[in-house]
């Protein structure tokens, strides 16, 4: 199982030395023929290779959770009816993330199933998603195995909010959004949906003379 996420660039960590030290030329030459590095830009930690994520890494509420599902056959032997099945564990329920409940009919050796699955987090906390794998061997004995992958789901933003009443009843909202998150986040829409009986104004922009 592998969690489909945007490739990042891979970093290098640069040593470098003055040409009158003991290394000499030696660190700069073994950067410029590091394949990772950006040509003319050895000596800084740029690269121009992607890498793959390798762990689940962080995930906030409202965002979309995608993995990559592969069964692979390492056997010699052909099995059958194999029937891959995702579920999704939270503390509040149990939801099932397979694309296709039907069973596949046989499974070569050195050959795989692959299953790309999408879920949209609505629940803060552990969340475990449970790969089960059913088949049937060829002398007919059925088999089963599970495997579990367990994460965190994060809360990206911390609102918090401030009444201010004023004597002309009229209620003035102040709502503070802060990125609680290690990385930048850009922000594409804030508003404020009313409810009813209530009239709304935004004081985010001033109007003066029209403009």
């Amino acid at each position: 199982v592998m969690r489909l996420t945007k490739p990042t660039l891979f970093t290098n960590i640069p040593v470098t030395c003055e040409e009158r030290d003991l290394p000499g030329n030696l660190f700069y030459q073994l950067m410029k023929d590091d394949p990772s590095t950006v040509k003319g830009a050895e000596a800084l930690m740029l690269g121009e290779m992607l890498t793959l994520p390798q762990n689940f890494g962080n995930i906030f509420l409202g965002e979309t959770f995608s993995s990559y599902i592969s069964v692979h056959n390492d056997s010699n032997q052909v099995v059958k009816d194999i029937l891959v099945k995702a579920d999704l564990q939270t503390s509040s329920q149990r939801l099932n993330l397979s694309a296709s409940s039907a069973a596949v009919a046989e499974l070569k050796p050195d050959c795989c199933i692959d299953d790309v699955i999408h879920h949209e987090v609505k629940e803060i906390g552990t969340h475990i998603l449970v790969c089960a794998v059913s088949y049937t061997t060829q002398t007919g004995e059925k088999m089963y195995f599970r495997k579990f992958f367990k994460f965190q789901v994060l809360k990206p933003l911390d609102v918090k909010t401030k009444f201010y009443n004023a004597e002309t009843d009229e209620v003035f909202l102040e709502a503070q959004i802060q990125n609680i998150t290690t990385s930048p986040m850009f922000m594409e829409k804030v508003s404020l949906e009313p409810s009813m009986m209530y009239n709304v104004a935004e004081l985010n922009t001033v109007d003066t003379a029209g403009e």
